[in-house]
């Protein structure tokens, strides 16, 4: 009887990462350049000496989703879209490089150039700034130029120009803050032919029908092996009511 309660555990705990998975996209539906992550179960046999009975579910998230988003057009000379296997390269919390999608870019206070997620964006010596009050407007070769408003006769000058990386035959993962790292630590090149269409941002690749569809799977699937507990109960306790009466 253990086997069947094990068994049926096991495959609960793949249900509930699956529904945490499923929640995380749909609370990320509308994020800009998000992702959706990838959920993977598999069963796992218990090897020993006896009879090969219990089938384990292991679950876990294997990746992220890399389909394109759809792009729509915002007019903002700070947003950029990225297409392809284009990224953009930002500072994470603990200082490291790491990549995004996410191109809703804006000046903070301190004229560090920033993404929506307020991590300060990578250009050829480090962190963008721009000089305070400037007219801040990106090419599409991800060269960020500045129109000083003492100089309004002068064309725009470039004062960096922003780190953007091809993935293509690099293995990359995503993290807990969602961004993307190198496996194995590393940084990527920058990718001097790569181009960003700046006035568009890339909408999250999350399609919301689908995974509320995926969502009631789930929820079926989990209620399915909470019956499949109860029924193992009724068969103990069946059990033990033959063994009194012998």
């Amino acid at each position: 009887m253990d086997r069947l309660i094990y068994t049926a555990y096991s495959g609960l705990s793949g249900s509930m990462l699956t529904e945490q998975v499923i929640a995380s996209n749909m609370a990320n539906a509308q994020t800009i350049g998000f992702r959706a992550e990838l959920h993977n179960a598999d069963p796992m046999t218990l090897k020993g000496p006896s009879l090969e009975a219990r089938a384990m579910t292991r679950g876990e998230v294997r990746g992220a989703s890399m389909k394109q988003g759809a792009l729509i057009e915002t007019g903002n000379p700070l947003d950029v879209a990225l297409t392809g296997r284009t990224m953009l390269a930002v500072q994470a919390a603990d200082g490291e490089e790491a990549y995004t999608r996410r191109g809703d870019l804006a000046v903070d206070a301190t004229g560090v150039l920033t993404n929506g997620d307020g991590r300060p964006v990578v250009g050829d010596a480090g962190p963008v700034t721009v000089p305070p009050g400037a007219k801040i407007t990106i090419a599409p070769d991800g060269r960020v130029l500045a129109a000083l408003p003492e100089n309004p006769d002068q064309p725009p000058q470039e004062v960096a120009r922003l780190k953007l990386v091809s993935t293509a035959g690099s293995r990359i993962e995503k993290g807990l803050d969602g961004l993307f790292r190198v496996v194995g630590g590393g940084a990527l090149p920058a990718d001097e032919e790569a181009r960003l269409q700046p006035g568009s941002l890339e909408q999250s690749n999350v399609q919301p029908t689908r995974v509320l569809v995926e969502m009631i799977e789930a929820q079926r699937l989990f209620d399915m092996r909470t019956k499949l507990i109860s029924t193992a109960r009724e068969l103990d306790e069946g059990g033990a009511g033959l063994m009194r009466l012998t």
